[in-house]
């Protein structure tokens, strides 16, 4: 964890430096979190969610660039009718290889910040039938648990994918976010279990 972040130190005062001397482009982005949990979660599914936020990119050479990107991001898993939740403000820093002018590969590392995580899940509720007097119905409804503690408040990983931006600054990317940590912090328990997040986004450069 210490190589990780002492990475992202060293990529932060490398845009900095860049960013003073080369013209940078500032955008936005947003999109579709195909989310899971790997590990010891069982019947663990993938949960669909969004991601939003904004970026800048640097250019270090003309085929070699730097995107900062600071993201929500919308993440967790499903279990049949029950969900985890789980919302982070994400920093990747990305590494872009331009194979042409348009289309680049890229890979970098992020840290996670847990904002929030809630278990949903459905309970059955024995109510009076409402047409048929003195009888009763099963229904199902819907409570919501918060289990901030039992998630760790700091994630962190990489992140690799391709890029595609065209010359009006209207772009696109496919990502995998790989979790490196362990993201369970339940008491007394030695389950383990990591992020993992395909996004598929598309992104604006304003300058």
């Amino acid at each position: 964890m210490q190589k990780l972040l002492l990475s992202i130190i060293a990529a932060t005062l490398l845009f900095q430096t860049y960013a003073q001397e080369s013209e940078f482009q500032l955008g936005a982005k947003a999109g579709l979190n195909f989310a899971s949990l790997n590990g010891d979660l069982e019947d663990a599914k993938g949960r669909t969610s969004f991601h939003l936020g904004g970026m800048v990119e640097v250019p270090l050479t003309d085929k070699l660039s730097v995107q900062p990107e600071l993201l929500f991001s919308s993440q967790g898993a499903k279990f049949d009718s029950d969900a985890l939740s789980l919302n982070y403000v994400n920093v990747p820093i990305m590494a872009k290889y331009y194979v042409t002018e348009e289309i680049s590969i890229e890979a970098g590392p992020y840290v996670g910040f847990l904002l929030s995580a809630n278990f949903k899940y459905e309970t059955e509720d024995d109510d009076l039938n409402p047409n048929t007097s003195g009888e009763r119905s099963n229904t199902k409804a819907s409570e919501k648990q918060d289990v901030k503690d039992d998630i760790k408040s700091l994630d962190f990983g990489l992140n690799i994918g391709l890029g595609y931006k065209m010359p009006s600054g209207l772009n696109f990317a496919a990502r995998y976010t790989l979790g490196l940590a362990n993201a369970s912090d339940f008491e007394n328990s030695t389950q383990e279990f990591k992020n993992g997040v395909f996004q598929l986004s598309v992104g604006y450069f304003f300058l």
